[in-house]
């Protein structure tokens, strides 16, 4: 999210001027620990200038706060302010939503340096850290939020995404051994949704199972240990050692064999191996080691 222009404001004097709104209470001396939860407090709250000090700068010392300024009306406030509001009460009180109507808090907004509503600024420890101007898409949302708990040391749980309805079809589907409709399901979704990392490892199960099905493992692989130029008996062989938990032996096979080949051939193998690949986690150590032996074996 890019941050406002608040030129002369909190972010560059590095504190709230309250001057001109009354004598400010003392900040508490505690600081939360590093890492512990501000879980159980309160989600969304009503500031003015008269509860500014208690329920922001106060607050902030223990519990992030997001300082909401809007306007009553606003198209742009109208679009922000929920969407904030829901994400503050899905939080539980991990951090707190203060919002502050401008009409009635102009000394507020000034204080801050606030030039555009919506504008957004987040505080922790009696300090503002970050901000944005204007309504935005919710996931960059939750990820402004994200990164606001991490920096305050908040632990905060981490949502389980539940898996699209039409995923959740194709992988039934592909338990129940419908490898077609699987198949279906899944090329449609892609349409749907290019790159989608979860169609793309659910369609090539669906390939590995098709290409597995009925072969007997020892036969296969004692198949591939007579004839190591066989490219069917090779990968045949790697995609069982998959199936059977040997990723890294099917990986090293398919990288060898794609030593030993070149041309039409090698690209056959390549491809074979990159969609093995696709199978796994992301993150998977052996994939990435796989995928360097394999770059210095093509170049």
């Amino acid at each position: 999210m890019t941050q406002p222009n608040l030129g002369n404001s909190i972010f560059t004097r590095g504190a709230v001027d309250l001057s001109g709104l009354g004598t400010p209470r003392p900040a508490p001396q505690a600081s939360p620990q590093a890492g512990a939860s501000a879980g159980g407090g309160v989600a969304v709250i009503d500031v003015t200038e008269a509860t500014f000090q208690s329920e922001i700068i106060d607050r902030s010392m223990s519990t992030p706060v997001v300082v909401l300024f809007w306007v009553e009306g606003d198209p742009s406030s109208a679009e922000l302010v929920p969407v904030l509001e829901r994400l503050a009460a899905e939080g539980g009180g991990l951090w707190t939503l203060a919002k502050v109507d401008v009409d009635g808090g102009q000394r507020l907004a000034q204080a801050f340096g606030v030039r555009a509503v919506p504008t957004a600024i987040a505080i922790v420890g009696g300090q503002p850290v970050n901000a944005f101007e204007g309504p935005q898409p919710e996931p960059g949302l939750r990820q402004w939020i994200a990164e606001l708990l991490n920096a305050a040391g908040v632990d905060a749980p981490q949502a389980e995404v539940p898996l699209d309805p039409r995923l959740v079809q194709a992988e039934d589907k592909l338990a129940e051994g419908d490898y077609d409709a699987a198949e279906a399901a899944y090329r449609k979704y892609l349409g749907e949704n290019p790159g989608d990392s979860e169609a793309e490892a659910g369609l090539a199960q669906v390939g590995l199972l098709r290409r597995t099905e009925g072969a007997d493992i020892e036969a296969s692989l004692a198949a591939a240990e007579a004839a190591p130029g066989d490219l069917a008996a090779q990968t045949l062989a790697a995609d069982l050692e998959v199936l059977t938990g040997e990723a890294a032996a099917a990986y090293a096979r398919l990288i060898a064999l794609v030593s030993r080949t070149s041309g039409a051939e090698r690209e056959i193998v390549r491809k074979h191996l990159v969609e093995l690949f696709g199978l796994a986690a992301p993150d998977d150590p052996a994939v990435a080691k796989a995928r360097r032996q394999l770059m210095t074996v093509l170049f």
